[in-house]
């Protein structure tokens, strides 16, 4: 699954520069992931940056958007080859 920003976002600034696909953007109010760029760190890392530094826990799983870990390996794959 994509990750998303909810509303509890206090624009910290400390997501955007953890994400290595540049996935996180500033919104109109919030900050945002796309995800068509969210790996959830698949490829990189063991587990999502963005989550870990997050100090409001606001990065939770978008449910409408389930993909599996190969599927998001196979993104990564794509992602990198770009």
């Amino acid at each position: 699954m994509a990750l998303m920003i909810t509303d509890e976002c206090i624009n910290c600034d400390v997501c955007e520069p953890e994400c290595p696909n540049d996935a996180i953007s500033a919104g109109e109010e919030i900050y945002v992931i796309d995800p068509n760029l969210c790996t959830e760190c698949v490829g990189h890392f063991d587990e999502p940056q963005c989550q870990q530094v997050c100090p409001v826990d606001c990065i939770p799983l978008d449910p409408t958007r389930s993909e599996t870990r190969d599927q998001l390996l196979k993104k990564y794959e794509l992602i990198s080859a770009a």
